[in-house]
């Protein structure tokens, strides 16, 4: 087994769960702040108030991007079990 091959695949897997993790925590963390912003100025401290439209963004998120991320997931994973067969013959 090559190392450098091994290195490459990882890079990959690191690659791919960025992107899967940028899709649904980046618009998490977009509301969270505007959330933060309008209970800053209101003075309203209730903690529900926050995690309530966070969990919309997330189901909203994975409405949207879900069967894109499955793809994604799902050719990453065909492709590594290929790396592997080629790599046990």
């Amino acid at each position: 087994m090559d190392g450098s091959l091994l290195l490459d695949e990882t890079g990959r897997m690191l690659v791919v769960a960025g992107l899967i993790c940028a899709v649904l925590l980046v618009p998490m963390m977009i509301v969270g702040l505007i959330v933060g912003m309008i209970q800053a100025a209101t003075s309203v401290s209730e903690q529900s108030l926050s995690f309530v439209p966070k969990l919309l963004a997330l189901v909203l998120c994975l409405v949207v991007f879900g069967a894109a991320v499955v793809e994604l997931l799902t050719s990453f994973t065909a492709e590594l079990f290929g790396v592997i067969g080629r790599i046990g013959r």
